[in-house]
């Protein structure tokens, strides 16, 4: 037994090494934290009925890999992991640093055994109606399985006519590195996002020229977000993924909050925004109305996609390109729970489909064991 008094083994190892669990978790970001927490809490024990996967080298989630400016007062918003407050937290410090400590404290804090760097390569049909999980770690065959993988590892890089020739600098938010890369740069911003305003707005403190595009004008969102509201921006997610179309972001339709900084780059002309080019040019963008800029650098705030290309040996994509979800199950495999994916994406969503998934994989593990030969 370890300190919180979680049994040392890991699985039940059959011949060929492959390990027995009830549960495989992939992913330690928020989501699967939550789901582990609910899978622990409702009896199951950590690395002998279920084991949580990241291929991430530390705790932390997707929020490890944050730029240094990104401070903890900017995000908007962290709930808390679900049986322990994240307090005390200073603002001023970047949300790498206060949410990676907190993941750390909340794994320690429940034994929740997290076994790190492990990448998953595929999940597929096993023996005895179990899925059989390939990682780089081992094989493991569960009676269950939940698919918290986020977004971040799949940066959604758009294609436009002469990409390849340009001459400056092509980066997506997954590599930006905080405005002080751009000092005395012409850099051209895309994306409408919550992400692409971000760096707009610290990037044009020191750029010699900033240019915003966009393919939508982006929507401010003016006063207060309540729950009614946020019901709203979840209910219209949810009703994508149902219909088995890859999902939106919640912040996709819920606008961008209007703060203090967004007045202020207003009155500076910052988020003037100009329509997406139609091409790419050796030194910048173009538009086919005849105009052009030129720049140093062009900046991809374009987007994450699911990263759930595991998932693809079981045929769970519908035509539409998504995975048909309710709730947390996938439709055309009742062993599979997608957390954080579509309506759960948020913080609090997360935690709420972690706690859903468990009860209905609890309900599933209930049934007459499968025997495995």
């Amino acid at each position: 037994m370890n300190d919180f008094g979680v049994a040392e083994t890991v699985g039940v190892a059959r011949a060929g090494g492959t390990r027995d669990v009830d549960v495989v978790v992939i992913g330690a970001g928020q989501a699967g934290l939550s789901s582990a927490y609910h899978l622990r809490r409702s009896g199951l024990t950590p690395d002998r009925d279920f084991v949580t996967l990241d291929h991430s080298p530390q705790p932390g989630g997707a929020w490890q890999f944050r730029w240094p400016s990104l401070t903890y007062e900017k995000i908007h918003g962290m709930h808390a992991l679900p049986g322990m407050e994240l307090t005390g937290a200073d603002g001023s410090r970047p949300s790498s640093e206060v949410v990676g400590g907190y993941f750390t404290a909340y794994e320690e804090r429940f034994g929740l055994r997290v076994r790190r760097p492990v990448d998953v390569s595929a999940v597929r049909e096993g023996e005895g109606g179990r899925l059989r999980v390939e990682t780089s770690d081992g094989v493991w065959s569960a009676r269950a399985l939940i698919s918290a993988t986020g977004t971040w590892d799949r940066p959604f890089w758009p294609r436009y006519p002469g990409q390849e020739t340009f001459r400056g600098r092509q980066l997506h938010t997954a590599g930006y590195p905080g405005p002080g890369g751009f000092a005395g740069l012409r850099v051209v911003v895309v994306g409408g996002g919550a992400s692409g305003t971000q760096h707009l707005m610290e990037i044009a403190d020191v750029a010699a020229e900033t240019t915003w595009v966009t393919r939508r004008p982006p929507v401010f969102r003016e006063g207060p977000f309540g729950e009614e509201q946020g019901r709203a921006a979840v209910a219209l997610v949810d009703e994508r993924v149902r219909a088995g179309l890859p999902p939106r972001s919640v912040v996709s339709v819920t606008g961008l909050p209007v703060t203090e900084a967004v007045e202020r780059a207003r009155a500076r002309g910052v988020l003037d925004r100009l329509p997406m080019f139609d091409r790419i040019t050796p030194s910048g963008v173009a538009w086919d109305d005849g105009r052009r800029v030129e720049a140093d650098v062009i900046l991809w705030a374009t987007g994450f996609r699911p990263a759930i290309d595991h998932l693809a040996p079981l045929r769970l994509r519908e035509p539409g390109g998504g995975i048909r979800v309710e709730d947390t199950r996938a439709v055309r495999d009742e062993r599979v729970h997608l957390v954080g994916y579509g309506p759960s994406a948020s913080t609090i969503g997360a935690n709420r489909a972690g706690r859903a998934a468990v009860r209905e994989i609890r309900a599933l593990l209930a049934r007459e064991p499968v025997l495995v030969p």
